[in-house]
C-alpha cells in the first residue's frame, strides 16, 4: 500500500505545483453561479428554490474541466506506461488519481458552494445539508469521471467526447443531490432516503470506477 500513498502524494503535489486546472474549475463554478441572478433578474424567490439545482449543475460542469488532466500529463511524460507495468495493480494506480482528483477538485468545489449560496439567496438552514450532500456526492464524479478520461484519453477531441460520455452517468448523482437539499427544507425523512441513495452511488463509483478504467488503460497502452 505504500505505491498507493506514494502515488497519491504525486499526483496531490503536481496539483498544488499546476494549480491551472483547479483554478480553472473553481473560476469557473464561481462565475456560473454569479451570471444566475443577472440572467433571471432580483426575483429573490425563484432563485431560492432553483439554488440547490444550479449550485449542483455548475459543480458538475466545473468538475469536468479537470478530469482530462488524470491521465493526460502522465501519458505526455511517459510515465502511465511506467505506472501500468508497475509493482501496484493498475486498479489501485487509477482509484489513486481519482483520489487525487476529488480531495484536490471535489472538495474544495464542494466548501465553496455554501458562499456562492449567498449569491443564489439559499436557505441558510440548507447550508449543512449542501456541504454534506456535495462532500458525499462529488466521490461519483471523481470515480465515474475517471472512466470516462481513461476511454478518451488517446482521443482527438477527447474533451468533447469525455463530456459525452460522463455526463449521462452525472444524472443519478444529480437528482438525488438536488433531492436531498430540497428534502431538507421541508423535513429529515425525506433527506435521508435521498442522501442514503447518494452515499450508494458513491460507494459504487468507488468500486466500479478504477476496475473500468484500469480496463480501459491496459487498451490504451498495449
Amino acid at each position: 500500500m505504500s505505491a498507493f500513498w506514494t502515488l497519491l502524494k504525486r499526483d496531490l503535489l503536481l496539483q498544488v505545483r499546476e494549480g491551472g486546472a483547479v483554478g480553472t474549475a473553481l473560476g469557473f463554478y464561481l462565475v456560473v453561479v454569479a451570471m444566475m441572478p443577472l440572467g433571471l433578474g432580483p426575483d429573490l424567490n425563484l432563485l431560492s428554490r432553483i439554488a440547490p439545482g444550479v449550485l449542483w449543475i455548475a459543480l458538475l460542469l466545473a468538475a469536468l474541466l479537470s478530469l482530462p488532466r488524470i491521465f493526460e500529463a502522465d501519458d505526455e511524460d511517459g510515465s502511465l506506461e511506467v505506472i501500468a507495468t508497475g509493482d501496484l495493480p493498475l486498479e489501485l494506480a487509477t482509484a489513486a488519481k481519482a483520489l487525487a482528483h476529488w480531495i484536490s477538485t471535489g472538495i474544495p468545489l464542494a466548501l465553496l458552494a455554501p458562499i456562492l449560496g449567498l449569491l443564489l439567496n439559499l436557505d441558510i438552514a440548507a447550508y449543512p445539508v449542501l456541504v454534506a450532500t456535495m462532500l458525499v456526492g462529488t466521490p461519483a464524479i471523481s470515480f465515474l469521471g475517471l472512466v470516462g478520461a481513461a476511454l478518451t484519453l488517446r482521443a482527438r477531441r477527447g474533451g468533447l467526447l469525455l463530456a459525452l460520455l460522463v455526463l449521462p452517468l452525472y444524472i443519478p448523482t444529480l437528482i438525488f443531490g438536488i433531492a436531498a437539499i430540497s428534502a431538507a427544507t421541508g423535513g429529515p425523512s425525506g433527506f435521508q432516503a435521498s442522501f442514503l441513495i447518494l452515499a450508494a452511488i458513491s460507494l459504487f463509483s468507488l468500486v466500479i470506477g478504477p476496475v473500468a478504467a484500469a480496463a480501459a488503460i491496459r487498451f490504451q497502452t498495449q
